[in-house]
């Protein structure tokens, strides 16, 4: 297995000062990562959502830690490829650059960013984002296959023109496209770009996602493929807070949990604001115990059904699974335990999900660094014997920061 980190830039406190200091937080979790043994990190790409993401050039944010890595894999978690937040051709051109200064270290993720938030302030056509999403992954899975892209589609049409740079991995880096439902995961198998898994539903509904995945790739005809390049790459998101101890990062987790499904409810359904969030002069509430934060949880939950049932809209499984936290929350034992289960269902990356809005960052440093030390060791080829290598790697990153 492959193991990732996934930024949303997310902040209980918006104002500036907070703003700017999270986004560096990310890029020193970045670093970290790699120096703990992390295969790769993703970006998110979300415009004009205040407390949820403030990652809204994630190619400038990459391009970053590329400069500050030498090994990690890059990658847009994903570009938002409707056409009116970015042309097919400037996301093939910028994705070229990138993955050519990284050093081909890039892989490109398409998705729709289909908030009404989102898609009023870029003019984009809700009804249109699928059909934008999929010609755009054609467009670039054409891109370089020849010295000029020409491409004359149901929704565009472009003359001979040769697309610069080139980029290192050829034809294109590798393509994923965002799935969260099995309709979205069909059709990444359909398109032979991988698929990244974003649910909370825990390891039992990866597994069934995966059984799903698996059955579309192998009963698809390859009528529908968006490039000669095929990728079946599974990742499944795994929210994780993982300290020595265990009742402290299983109330951290949570609440970080928690903070990120209010902001999702805020913005995808019309929800209230983050129980957490700073709106004004407030500060930021001390963490409490696990048994608080888990019934915290269920209340915010229980007001999603409410709020539902209100607006009569069906409240199905899935609404609320974004409020289930039992995740790898805890000491690394239950993480190990977490990661067993994802093994188990067939997950080829796990994307770790570290910064959430009302986590600190020096619980997410050391989260990462669990997971260096005895969580990916675990999995790794040297198995757990290899956890006395990142101690080792983890206390020469530590030297050469004291060094600075």
């Amino acid at each position: 297995m492959k193991f990732s980190v996934i930024f949303e830039a997310q902040l209980a406190n918006p104002d500036p000062d907070s703003e700017h200091q999270v986004i560096r937080d990310c890029v020193e979790q970045a670093v970290l990562a790699e120096e703990m043994g992390f295969d790769r990190v993703w970006a998110v790409e979300h415009h004009a959502l205040k407390w949820y993401a403030h990652m809204s050039a994630p190619e400038v944010f990459l391009t970053w830690v590329a400069a500050r890595t030498s090994r990690i894999r890059v990658g847009h978690g994903v570009v938002c490829m409707p056409f009116r937040f970015n042309h097919p051709v400037r996301v093939a051109e910028r994705a070229a650059m990138l993955d050519l200064l990284s050093g081909g270290r890039l892989d490109l993720g398409a998705g729709r960013g289909a908030t009404q938030q989102e898609t009023s302030l870029c003019g984009v056509d809700p009804e249109r984002t699928q059909a934008e999403v999929e010609e755009a992954l054609r467009i670039i899975g054409r891109t370089w296959q020849q010295d000029e892209l020409e491409w004359h589609g149901d929704l565009l049409d472009i003359d001979p023109h040769p697309v610069l740079p080139r980029p290192v991995q050829r034809p294109h880096p590798p393509l994923f496209l965002a799935c969260s439902k099995q309709q979205t995961l069909a059709r990444a198998a359909e398109l032979g770009v991988g698929a990244l898994v974003m649910g909370f539903a825990g390891p039992d509904e990866v597994a069934s996602m995966k059984r799903f995945y698996d059955a579309c790739v192998a009963g698809r005809d390859g009528t529908q493929l968006v490039s000669t390049e095929v990728n079946d790459h599974f990742s499944a998101l795994c929210p994780t807070i993982v300290l020595d101890d265990r009742e402290r990062a299983r109330a951290v987790g949570i609440r970080g949990q928690r903070f990120f499904a209010q902001a999702i409810a805020h913005w995808y359904g019309g929800g209230g604001v983050p129980d957490d969030a700073v709106t004004e002069d407030d500060t930021v509430a001390e963490d409490t115990d696990s048994a608080t934060e888990a019934r915290r949880m269920r209340s915010a939950a229980e007001q999603v059904v409410a709020h539902l049932n209100e607006a009569r809209i069906p409240v199905r499984p899935t609404t609320t699974a974004v409020y289930n936290p039992e995740h790898a929350y805890g000491n690394a034992a239950d993480a190990i335990a977490y990661v067993e289960r994802l093994r188990a269902a067939g997950v080829d990356e796990v994307m770790c999900l570290v910064q959430m809005g009302t986590v600190p960052q020096e619980v997410c440093m050391e989260t990462i660094r669990q997971w260096g030390r005895h969580v990916i060791p675990h999995f790794s080829p040297g198995g757990p014997d290899r956890a006395g290598e990142a101690d080792h790697v983890d206390a020469a990153a530590a030297a050469q920061g004291a060094a600075r």
